[in-house]
């Protein structure tokens, strides 16, 4: 019978190898703490954002909504805001926005929690898409307040969302 020698510094080579090849794989995320810009809101983005504004329609309503996003490896990571005409407006955009992002992943909603306070109203929901091959998911945030509504997004293929990240930039973010 043979004896099998193993070499220390071959396996632990390999073993070194191995995880530097995993953290490779693993996206860096670099959080960051973001004001918006003539906005009144506060986020943690994992990584330097980009903004950018387009005008939307939302249910017959016209507005400009400005995005500041951040994307780390597959995931985006992105508050829009938009002022609407009129405060009695908000609760309705609310509704079209979640519909339309839902709508944007070919998706359905998996859990959804609203919370309608004196000074604002919040709409928290996960959806995923139901048929494919690369499932895609939308963790989001949806807030009224008076005139402007915001919505906290984090959206991509759903294995690629990792939940400690998802709650970070969701739990980080506050309107003022």
């Amino acid at each position: 019978m043979q004896r099998r020698v193993v070499r220390t510094p071959l396996l632990l080579f390999a073993v070194m190898a191995s995880a530097v090849a995993l953290s490779a794989c693993t996206p860096k995320y670099d959080w960051r703490d973001v004001r918006g810009d003539k906005v009144p809101f506060t986020v943690l983005l994992p990584a330097k954002p980009s903004v950018l504004a387009r005008p939307v329609n939302l249910g017959g309503i016209q507005a400009t909504m400005t995005m500041t996003a951040a994307e780390v490896g597959e995931v985006t990571f992105a508050v829009g805001t938009a002022e609407l005409p009129d405060a009695a407006q908000a609760q309705a955009a609310l509704q079209i926005m979640k519909a339309t992002l839902v709508k944007n992943i070919g998706g359905v909603i998996r859990h959804e929690k609203s919370i309608i306070g004196t000074s604002a109203s919040t709409i928290d929901l996960d959806a995923a898409t139901t048929t494919g091959g690369d499932p895609r998911a939308l963790h989001a945030r949806l807030v009224a307040r008076d005139r402007r509504v915001y919505q906290a997004i984090v959206i991509g293929r759903e294995k690629s969302i990792r939940q400690e990240a998802v709650d970070t930039f969701l739990t980080s973010f506050k309107t003022e």
